[in-house]
């Protein structure tokens, strides 16, 4: 089928992800920043799905560890026809004038700065060859700002142009660019945004049915499905409970 390269592969949409294109035949290469749990993941997909798996155990908001491990791959290896560009978190929720500096860096780095330290070594691998799709994790976040989610929906935001710009970057070469922004889903996203709150985090899914990590790797995986001519450039997907980044309706 191809090679699809998946970050933040470890826990969430990122695992689901890589398990469900190794279910579909693609050779997977997986990243994050967890090793066990990389290894471990690979030895599933291996065994499960028969598929070849190269494990890459590196921090996307290290520029040099993603220059060295990625661009350091097989040559083989390079022939990516998919990017899921996934690796993203919440932390903290709190008002700008309380927020905590080390969460904004966290999230600065991951979700902005990481994305592009990958697709900066990758891109031009898709453009000698004319060909691949570039799949960005965004958020409902992206489209509507919430109290005290300030520099997360910033950081979203910019996920969101910066797909833009790539799509225009890469127009002439024939590469598709896909934002999907996922509403609320039940991952670690919410433990890690209250820093192992378990009381907190459970919270935010109670009176709605949330979305799995499974039910947005699928529709990841159906982006790619479609047509060579055709591509979807921007999806905001929520559960039925949910209008936006704020309306939720609990009962």
């Amino acid at each position: 089928m191809g090679i699809v390269l998946v970050t933040g592969a470890t826990a969430g949409f990122g695992e689901a992800c890589a398990i469900t294109f190794a279910s579909k035949g693609y050779d997977v290469i997986i990243t994050g920043r967890r090793k066990e749990r990389l290894e471990a993941l690979s030895t599933q997909l291996t065994q499960e799905y028969g598929t070849n798996v190269l494990a890459l155990n590196f921090d996307v908001r290290n520029e040099s560890e993603v220059a060295q491990a990625l661009g350091g791959i097989p040559e083989e290896w390079k022939a990516i026809d998919i990017l899921v560009n996934n690796a993203g978190l919440a932390a903290g929720l709190s008002s700008i004038e309380e927020g905590s500096i080390d969460d904004w860096d966290a999230m600065i780095d991951t979700n902005v700065k990481g994305l592009l330290y990958v697709s900066r070594v990758v891109m031009p691998w898709m453009r000698s060859r004319t060909t691949g799709h570039i799949i960005n994790i965004g958020s409902t976040a992206a489209k509507h700002v919430y109290a005290k989610g300030n520099v997360y929906c910033a950081t979203k935001a910019a996920v969101d142009a910066i797909s833009q710009g790539m799509r225009i970057d890469l127009l002439p070469y024939r590469v598709k660019v896909t934002a999907i922004h996922p509403g609320a889903a039940e991952t670690e996203f919410s433990m890690v945004r209250f820093k192992g709150d378990e009381d907190k985090a459970k919270a935010v899914y109670q009176g709605f049915i949330p979305m799995s990590a499974q039910d947005v790797a699928d529709i990841v995986y159906y982006v790619t499905t479609l047509p060579a001519h055709v591509c979807i450039n921007d999806l905001v997907v929520t559960p039925l409970q949910q209008a936006n980044a704020y309306y939720i309706d609990k009962n």
